[in-house]
Formats: C-alpha cells, structure tokens, sequence
C-alpha cells in the first residue's frame, strides 16, 4: 500500500468521493492500526460502539463477544480507566461488572458518587485479551484513538486511571502505581489521579493504616474533594 492510499481512515466500498454533508463514512470501518483516527471523526459513543464491534484494528477483535465501551453517566464529571475486559465484561458488553466491579462501586459510594450521576466509567482498550493477559503496547495504540475520541465527547473535568497499564496508555508514564497513586497529574488540560485497580484490591484484604485500602480511601475522598472543588469554582 502507497503512503497516498494510506491517508485514508476509512476501507470504502466504491469509488464514490464522499460529500462533506455525508454520513455514510461514519458506517464504514477503520481496519489498519496504521491509519490515523483524527480528531472529530466521532458524533456520539454510539459511534464509536457500532465501530468497536466490527474493528480489527488488532487481533484481540478475532475472538471478542462485544466490544467494551463504557456505562454510567454520558454527562458525568469524573471518568474512570480501567486497564481491559475480562470474561464477564465481554459476556455483557458493560466494563467492571465483576468482583472488581462491585467494589469499584462500593468504593465510589462511600463518598457519594455513582455511574448514575457523577461517574462514567471505560476501559483502555475494548476487546478482551486472551486469558485475562496485560494488553500489548501495539493493542493499546491500536485502540487508544476510540479513547481519545471517547474523552473529547464525554468531557469529563477528573480521570481517574486505575492501575498501571491505564496510566501508561493515557499519560505514557511507566512508573509503578505505588509511586504515582493519589498524585494530580495534568493531561490535555484535564486533572488526572492513578488510583490503584480494585483487583489489586481484592488480593489485599488489610485496612490497616498505610494498606492499600486504606490509601485508596485516602485518594477517593481527595477525588470527592476536588470534584467539588470545580464544580464550586464554577
């Protein structure tokens, strides 16, 4: 493929130039990791979802049930990376339904937030990886731009990135999550805090002082903080 044929995001289906006033290429599917996704290419996440559902931008798309895109409040201050679906993620097509899940939710209630209101909630990538395994750095770029595009219509004032592997794919900071939990970090103008995963969590059972339960109260009480920090400030 010539460099002049890969300026095209879109596989068209004829030789037809699309009109600016056209939708028909918001149908169409990018299937070239190496194809750019620009800015804008989006109108609404159900865009971007019918795209995720037929994308082969990597192999993970091979073996996926649904694409995982995101749930909770589309008009959400705070919204909350998660790292890849798992088994029942992919099932229902819905990020954090399980174990990690439900505590991620017990978590945000206790200071009074939920994905009904004040939380939205995704992933990084959105096809399940085999076995549960860390998603590669190709999988990541192949499906960081339904991110951006997610971010940039969702608009949210907080992200929260829970564990590793969703810091490194947003901010491309390798530190290890103990180093950078509960710190503020400034992204494309936006306030961003690493949290630990709840997985991690639920291996680490302790509430003592200094545990990481405890510092994970510790930082969602300063995201509960901030949050009306902004919206006070407005």
């Amino acid at each position: 493929m010539s460099d002049h044929e890969q300026l095209s995001l879109f596989n068209f289906t004829n030789t037809e130039p699309a009109t600016p006033s056209s939708n028909s290429n918001r149908d169409l599917i990018p299937t070239d990791a190496k194809i750019a996704i620009p800015v804008g290419t989006y109108q609404t996440l159900e865009e971007i979802a019918n795209h995720c559902n037929h994308c082969y931008r990597c192999e993970l798309g091979q073996n996926r049930t649904h694409a995982v895109i995101g749930r909770g409040n589309i008009q959400a201050p705070i919204m909350i990376i998660g790292e890849a679906p798992g088994q029942n993620e992919d099932e229902q097509g819905l990020p954090f339904v399980g174990r990690s899940g439900q505590l991620l939710e017990k978590i945000l209630e206790s200071v009074g937030l939920s994905t009904e209101k004040e939380v939205y909630i995704s992933n990084a990538i959105r096809c399940r990886p085999p076995n549960n395994r860390t998603p590669t750095p190709a999988e990541i770029e192949a499906c960081k731009p339904y991110l951006l595009e997610q971010i940039r219509l969702l608009n949210p004032k907080i992200i929260l990135l829970t564990g590793a592997t969703a810091v490194k794919s947003l901010l491309g900071d390798k530190r290890g999550i103990s180093k950078i939990r509960g710190q503020w970090m400034e992204w494309e103008g936006r306030l961003c805090m690493p949290i630990f995963h709840p997985a991690y969590l639920l291996r680490n059972s302790s509430k003592e002082q200094g545990s990481p339960k405890w510092l994970m109260w510790q930082d969602i009480q300063e995201v509960h903080n901030k949050l009306k920090e902004l919206i006070n400030g407005e």
